[in-house]
Order: structure tokens, then sequence, then C-alpha cells
């Protein structure tokens, strides 16, 4: 996967992430499980995918192949400090 892959990835789920929240900000009843569930993943996989295109661009500082970078678990991702 390139770099642009990734980065067209993320926008396209950052978008979906941006409609479910936005299509109950102004709404009396908030997101419903599948919805909050659904956020939820779409926060994990954001996660996973910035964390692989830091690891690609690190890679690729150092001289070698960013194609050596790997996803990490979710649990891995989601205990990084922000």
């Amino acid at each position: 996967m390139e770099d642009s892959d990734i980065i067209h990835h993320i926008g396209e789920l950052a978008d979906e992430e941006r409609r479910l929240e936005e299509a109950h900000a102004d709404a009396d009843q908030g997101l419903n499980e599948d919805e909050l569930e659904r956020l939820e993943r779409l926060q994990v996989t954001l996660d996973q995918l910035w964390d692989l295109l830091r690891q690609r661009r690190a890679l690729r500082r150092a001289g070698r192949d960013p194609d050596e970078a790997e996803e990490r678990a979710a649990n891995t991702v989601e205990q990084y400090w922000q």
C-alpha cells in the first residue's frame, strides 16, 4: 500500500466519522448503539492508519523500505499517548 492510498483511506474514514457525528449534533437523541460501535471502530482504524503512515515515513527517512511498516494491533495503538 502506498502512502497516498493510506491518506485517501484516512480521508474517507474521517468523512464518515464526521457525518456520523454531525447527523446527531443538533438532535435531542444521540447516536444509537450501532452508530456508537461504528464510530469506535472508525476511530480505532484511523489510529491504526495514522500509525502505519508514521511508520512508513520514519522508515523512509531512515533510508529503509517503507513497505517494512506493519499495521499494529488496535490494543497497541489505542495505548499511545496523544
